[in-house]
């Protein structure tokens, strides 16, 4: 793909490095000199020296043939004004940050698929890890509607040795909610179980559930025999 990034700062930066370590082919745009030397020397990304809301600079960085921009600019309303020119350029995918809530309706609207609240995300998953040490990650989906759960399986707990099939239809089990990952062990690789997959000791799984489902759901998985 060819990925448009707006805005070279810290995230705007690491965001262009994981896609051409992807192979995508990534051109950013930003006011700062160093900061589209640095993308082009040390990235690998392309750069154009200019404002990320210019019609001229973004014509002359391609955005009629970008496949997907990210708008990582240093104010909402910049962001904003971004991503109204893309949608006028066509680019099917657009992603922008978002710093404060007031500006998710007016993201919509402009044309954004995908709205990342910053502060939102770093405030909810501290608080995650906080009201939940025992969560090696969880990620949040349709605005917090469903909530996918990294957990590890304790050695003695009651769901060990237990096959998927038999763990789904205990009647403890929160209702609504499914496995769709497992991982034996840590230097294996992630898969999807089935019904016959026995949970070992010491073993990960992922957990798709409801917000109001979480607190039953850990304390099933963590219940001792």
């Amino acid at each position: 793909m060819y990925v448009l990034i707006g805005g070279s700062g810290l995230v705007g930066l690491s965001l262009a490095q994981k896609l051409v370590e992807l192979g995508h082919t990534v051109a950013v745009i930003d006011i700062d000199p160093n900061a589209c030397r640095y993308a082009r020397e040390q990235v690998g990304a392309m750069a154009f020296e200019g404002s990320a809301v210019s019609t001229e600079v973004l014509l002359e960085a391609g955005i009629r043939k970008a496949d997907a921009l990210a708008a990582m600019l240093r104010s909402d309303a910049l962001n904003l004004a971004m991503v109204t020119l893309a949608k006028h350029y066509g680019v099917p995918h657009i992603v922008t940050r978002m710093r404060h809530s007031d500006f998710a309706e007016p993201f919509r609207l402009a044309g954004a698929n995908h709205i990342i609240g910053t502060v939102e995300l770093a405030v909810s998953t501290m608080v995650n890890a906080i009201e939940y040490p025992q969560v090696e990650s969880m990620m949040h989906f349709e605005q917090g509607q469903i909530e996918v759960l990294k957990l590890s399986i304790p050695n003695n707990c009651y769901v060990v040795n237990r096959s998927i099939a038999e763990i789904a239809q205990d009647s403890r089990f929160p209702t609504g909610s499914l496995i769709i990952g497992y991982q034996p062990h840590p230097h294996e690789d992630l898969a999807i179980p089935n019904g016959s997959t026995v949970l070992e000791p010491g073993s990960t799984v992922l957990v798709v559930t409801k917000p109001g489902s979480l607190h039953q759901m850990i304390d099933f998985i963590e219940g001792c025999k």
